[in-house]
């Protein structure tokens, strides 16, 4: 990308004071142009990485509006758009597809021509605390087919809302790809009395002397302007600097404002709910069953507990119980915040599990907690770089990959991994690499103690505004879970499916789900440490 944006007032907090009060501007630093260290540009890929990566590529294109500008009032407009069940009043059973026509319009009420908007649609029984997600389909010629899997019976009641319109998604994609800098990174070298601070990313602007923090075993990039007067070994921590402002022109913001097209809903036309019956006495056993692993919705929710459609989740509901389940082992969770909260959670919940004081920094860890009594150690480590967290000290940035190598693996070691939310900002190459490290890991891992149980929580939808979105949209967060589910399939992992487990739920959307939410992604995880012995 071109740095002739980085003018003095867009590197907000660009003016960081070390501590002998020297301002170390960083918008002089940033000034000179030159070609930048871009990691995920100079990767060398044998040949089936290649193939893998062009096909994961393909698998998240995404449909274009037709070339040429789109003049706002020619977007997508909720408010003006509608959706139809297909044949409402005819005879519904547990089981059966339900199908949703939806009918986009601009803002002059003009039926859409083309596709490329980004849905979120569930079916949902408030009184039974009853849930799933839908799966949508986009017909590209302005409709989009939304199919449900009827799985309670009662009153369902159908919701739709455009999370973006498709003139959004084209900011979005133009943003991942040119624009990788808007989340930029700082790092503090010190030596004796004397400190720095320097900024830090994947890819930085050249013409300037960096420190190549380039991982040596996994290949992960990451470099840091190399400081005045003190050496690159001196690095001391790293942390986020911050988010770039005026990422956008007049027009495109106008596809990002929260009343009007960011996360609405869109309404129907006629009747919005169905009437289920229950399925016929003989059946009932595999009224929620699917075969198919990636079923999709992969499990609903029925007052406010998560059934999985293709297994049994035991509910957790004494800590006695988690107690039992973990006893004699050792946990692993390595990821971002949304792992944290499984590590708070637990710590909360189950009360011989105390927490021990490593002096971690508050919400960056590494944390654990131990339960001497049942010998129980519970763990949690942020992923590598790039992390948006306060302040990681440089001795505790590791790499998952790295870190899964150190462990030996067995019946009694469980690990927990989700990484996604800290990568929406750069190209999915950047991520692919990533993955495909820490896939390595676990095939070495379960090959040598293949009873290790592995377990990734997938990501997960959020609250998003006009500044959020360009950030951590939850089209970013799709895109990225979709590449995730691909390359961990087929080996030896289990899923957690926050994501439907996320959308499905009556709660507002947030990052950090609700403490219901949590507790239904631990009973799912806990279910793959200790399976139901039927």
């Amino acid at each position: 990308f071109s740095p002739q944006h980085l003018d003095d007032d867009t590197v907000s907090g660009s003016n960081w004071i070390t501590e002998n009060n020297v301002p170390h501007s960083l918008s002089q630093t940033t000034k000179t142009t030159g070609k930048p260290y871009c990691g995920y540009t100079q990767q060398t890929l044998s040949k089936k990485e290649q193939v893998e990566q062009e096909l994961l590529l393909a698998a998240i294109q995404w449909p274009k509006p037709p070339d040429g500008k789109i003049a706002f009032t020619q977007s997508t407009d909720p408010t003006h758009s509608d959706f139809v069940i297909v044949k409402p009043s005819r005879f519904f059973k547990v089981g059966d597809q339900l199908e949703v026509l939806v009918r986009m319009k601009d803002f002059q009420g003009k039926p859409k021509q083309y596709g490329g908007d980004y849905l979120q649609a569930r079916i949902h029984s408030p009184m039974l605390k009853a849930g799933a997600a839908g799966r949508i389909i986009d017909c590209q010629n302005g409709l989009y087919k939304v199919v449900f899997t009827l799985l309670w019976p009662g009153e369902v009641k159908v919701s739709v809302s455009l999370v973006h319109p498709s003139e959004a998604i084209q900011v979005l994609l133009r943003l991942r790809e040119e624009r990788p800098d808007r989340v930029y990174f700082k790092s503090s070298f010190k030596s004796g009395r004397y400190s720095e601070t320097t900024e830090c990313n994947v890819c930085l602007p050249g013409g300037l002397p960096v420190c190549n923090f380039t991982d040596l075993y996994t290949g992960e990039p990451w470099f840091c302007y190399k400081p005045r007067k003190l050496s690159c070994a001196s690095r001391i921590s790293h942390a986020k600097g911050g988010y770039l402002k005026g990422l956008l022109t007049q027009e495109e913001s106008l596809f990002f404002q929260s009343d009007v097209n960011i996360k609405r809903p869109i309404l129907s036309s006629g009747p919005d709910s169905v009437i289920v019956k229950p399925k016929a006495f003989t059946d009932s056993s595999s009224m929620d069953r699917a075969e198919d692993p990636a079923a999709s919705p992969s499990g609903y929710y029925y007052e406010d507990q998560w059934r999985s459609r293709t297994r049994w989740i035991h509910n957790f509901n004494k800590s006695d119980d988690i107690t039992e389940c973990l006893q004699g082992k050792v946990v692993h969770l390595f990821g971002d915040s949304t792992i944290r909260q499984w590590f708070e959670y637990l710590t909360a919940f189950v009360p011989d599990l105390v927490e021990f004081n490593l002096g971690s920094p508050k919400n960056v860890g590494p944390f654990m907690s131990v339960d001497l009594k049942h010998s129980i150690l519970l763990k949690f480590r942020c992923h590598g770089p790039p992390i948006r967290f306060s302040t990681v000290f440089s001795s505790e940035l590791r790499y998952i990959a790295n870190e899964l190598s150190g462990i030996v693996g067995g019946r009694n070691t469980v690990i927990a991994i989700t990484i996604w939310s800290h990568f929406s900002t750069f190209p999915v190459e950047v991520y692919i690499r990533r993955l495909r490290n820490i896939r390595r890991a676990i095939v070495q891992l379960l090959d040598r103690s293949p009873k290790t149980v592995i377990v990734i929580r997938t990501a997960n939808v959020q609250e998003l505004g006009p500044e959020v979105s360009l950030f951590n949209s939850d089209w970013y967060s799709f895109q990225l879970d979709t590449v995730m589910r691909k390359m961990f399939s087929g080996i030896a992992v289990h899923f957690v499916d926050a994501w439907e487990m996320s959308v499905a739920h009556y709660l507002p959307h947030n990052l950090h789900p609700n403490e219901i939410i949590v507790k239904n992604q631990i009973d799912a995880f806990l279910s793959y440490v200790c399976p139901l012995q039927t």
